[in-house]
């Protein structure tokens, strides 16, 4: 069950009516707070550059992973 509440003066108050027993202890997961968003970095600062150097399929391996990275589904 997941129960939306609001944190205030050092309790969690739920902000619907919650149905159960008096004093039941309860797990509080806190969602983690998203960092910004980092400036992409290139495929030349990743430790698997140049995998595909040898393969004759593939031009521009770093043209090749961007346009994997941009267009995942085509």
């Amino acid at each position: 069950m997941t129960i939306p509440a609001k944190y205030e003066n050092g309790v969690f108050r739920p902000l619907e009516i919650v149905r159960m027993k008096e004093g039941t202890v309860v797990d509080v997961l806190i969602p983690v707070e998203q960092e910004p968003t980092r400036e992409r970095h290139s495929i030349r600062d990743l430790p698997f550059f140049g995998m595909w150097k040898d393969r004759t399929d593939i031009g521009d391996g770093v043209d090749y992973v961007n346009n994997l990275r941009d267009n995942p589904r085509s």
